[in-house]
């Protein structure tokens, strides 16, 4: 790095997705990521398309630099090439799909189409510049967004990439080559031919919700057998050896229609769509959701291989909205033959904006890229903060009853509460960036109790009795708890529990759909699914340092470095931003006990619960 850049001021780049869904904003400070946020956390609305005026205002005031000292802003597509492909995809599949045409060109015409303009009328409205006085607007493709996103923070000197999701301009899927501060396309698969697509198309037709549900036919498909696999290669997707493939276009209505999938698609498997929140999910549907899984990591395993093949790479990095599926990211870890494997922990669109904004950098004339350890995303804790003030204050609006602890004994009292079955809501630093809490915005539970699972499903977050937890271990531990030879600081890989801490017995055998639900299957039964997988958070020196002191207290205390953690919301709901926030949500629920920063809170000693019970009937099911 020569002195004339040391000595020059900083150089800041925002970057910005949004208008499709999951909006957010990132901002760089000298090519490192200095904040991030996505929009849902302050609107309340989950996965906000719209445009992230509450990300971007708080990446500037976080930064303390207005928008004028910014560079550049960048924003992670090219709306006329996805233009195209509408008008093309619509000419290809004409007469058919006239109405959804004709539905979707007011939109576009009126706000996509002109969204530069649409941009720079919403940067001056928020900053308060002239538009001749904003910084230059600049655009990327979808797909270097994501690519860029995940190989720059990546911890690699060199890596393959490979970018999966549903269609950004025209790529579903795409490969590329990072080396140093270059980034090279290698080729790419595009629309309507998407494993993204199929995955959501299968999610939709088993009752959930395109953009939000696709986890939930990732948790459901260990309850099934995948004896619908063959079916889905013959009749849905041709997979070649290499992984490239071609969707069957007979079955999907995705193209023009309204919905993801024609009656053809019922009937191939006998069955209608399932209506959302309809009737108990059958043995047939946990079957469907093990076939499509079981296909999807046959895909990218192939796709990831061939990607090895081709350029002799000895790591992969990840990203897209199919890299969130960590089933499918194991598999690859296991088979593809790589050394190392990085997800990029905001794999969807909102992490569109970090890269975006390190394309425009590494285009520019900057200093060589700087590899940071353990990687450029701070363990994805990018968000806000508040101090204690901040935390009193709020807590003192609402008439609450606190304690404040000690920090060197906070931890120590956290997991005395957990040990002795108390579901904790547990809130400190800086809001993660991402769909993952990691252990900033998290409800705790202690994984050696049967009953832990249920009770926090559906007493604490509202949602179906099938969903697993996530164990957070602590980074030394994990080969002692689980049967991994990797690191998952996000949470976007699994690997089974350790055959020392299972209970297998000839009964569990006899148990078929949500009957398995009954098993105790290990010594951490509330975060063991019912395969014996588990989707890993490990917790090492890298990651948060008061989350990592909690665990450290959990296992001085009970001999076990575990712990259960899933996301500080309820069914519907963002993951909780401010204090506010997550008192509202401690008070709609049965959580036990409430830690904000320093401030511990029991349930027991609050008052007017019944103000708060309106607030979960509110949000949207997903």
């Amino acid at each position: 790095m020569d002195d004339d850049f040391v000595n020059s001021s900083p150089v800041y780049i925002l970057g910005i997705s949004a208008f499709y869904h999951d909006s957010g904003a990132a901002l760089l400070r000298d090519g490192t990521i200095l904040c991030a946020a996505q929009e849902e956390r302050f609107t309340r609305k989950k996965h906000d398309p719209g445009f992230p005026a509450h990300s971007v205002r708080f990446c500037l005031e976080f930064a303390g630099i207005g928008l004028d000292q910014v560079q550049s802003v960048v924003f992670y597509d090219k709306p006329l090439l996805k233009f195209e492909r509408l008008l093309e995809t619509y000419l290809s599949f004409a007469p058919k799909g006239l109405g959804s045409f004709l539905k979707a060109m007011p939109v576009w015409l009126k706000e996509k189409l002109y969204l530069k303009q649409e941009l720079r009328s919403q940067l001056c409205e928020l900053s308060g510049l002239a538009r001749k006085a904003l910084p230059p607007l600049l655009f990327t493709a979808h797909h270097q967004s994501h690519a860029a996103s995940a190989f720059f923070p990546s911890p690699y000197e060199k890596a393959a990439v490979l970018c999966l999701d549903g269609v950004g301009e025209w790529a579903t899927t795409s490969a590329w080559v990072g080396n140093s501060d270059q980034l090279e396309p290698l080729w790419q698969i595009d629309f309507p031919h998407s494993l993204g697509l199929l995955y959501s198309a299968f999610t939709y037709y088993l009752g959930f919700k395109v953009n939000s549900g696709e986890y939930k036919v990732m948790g459901l498909a260990p309850y099934g057998e995948p004896r619908f696999a063959e079916l889905i290669r013959s009749e849905l997707i041709d997979i070649k050896p290499d992984g490239s493939f071609r969707l069957n276009m007979d079955y999907f209505d995705y193209c023009t229609g309204l919905t993801m999938v024609n009656e053809r698609f019922g009937k191939l498997f006998g069955l209608p769509v399932r209506a959302p929140e309809s009737d108990a999910l059958t043995q047939a549907h946990m079957d469907i959701a093990a076939s499509i899984q079981e296909v999807t990591n046959d895909c990218v395993v192939r796709l990831a291989s061939q990607l090895r093949k081709e350029t002799g790479m000895e790591h992969l990095c990840l990203a897209g909205g199919v890299a969130l599926n960590c089933v499918a990211n194991s598999e690859v870890a296991r088979l593809a033959g790589f050394k190392g494997l990085w997800v990029q922990p905001a794999a969807g669109d909102a992490g569109g904006s970090i890269g975006a904004a390190l394309s425009a950098w590494y285009a520019g004339e900057h200093p060589q890229r700087r590899q940071d350890s353990p990687d450029g995303m701070n363990g994805a804790y990018l968000g806000p903060e508040f101090s204690d003030e901040d935390i009193r204050s709020a807590l003192n609006r609402f008439g609450a009853v606190f304690d404040e602890e000690p920090q060197e004994s906070l931890c120590s009292r956290v997991a005395d509460l957990l040990a002795d079955g108390n579901v904790v809501g547990w809130f400190q630093g800086r809001m993660e960036f991402g769909p993952r809490a990691l252990g900033h915005r998290s409800i705790l539970g202690d994984p050696r109790l049967p009953g832990m699972q249920e009770k926090m499903n559906l007493k604490i977050k509202f949602r179906e009795s099938f969903r697993p937890f996530a164990p957070s271990v602590l980074e030394e531990d994990t080969k002692d708890w689980f049967e991994c030879e990797f690191t998952s600081p996000y949470m976007l890989m699994t690997a089974p529990v350790s055959k020392t801490r299972r209970h297998e017995s000839a009964d569990a055998e006899a148990l078929t759909g949500l009957q398995k639900l009954k098993q105790v299957r290990s010594a951490i039964p509330a975060v063991t699914h019912v395969d014996y997988s588990a989707r890993l958070q490990t917790v090492g020196k890298g990651g948060s340092v008061v989350y990592r002191r909690l665990l450290h207290a959990f296992k001085a205390l009970t001999g076990c470095p575990v712990l259960i953690n899933t996301s500080f919301n309820v069914r519907g709901e963002p993951i909780v931003a401010t204090p506010e926030d997550a008192f509202r949500c401690f008070m709609a629920t049965d959580m036990d006990y409430l830690v904000v920063g320093n401030f511990v809170l029991s349930k027991g000693s609050q008052s007017g619960r019944e103000a708060f019970m309106d607030h979960v009937d509110q949000f949207e099911l997903d």
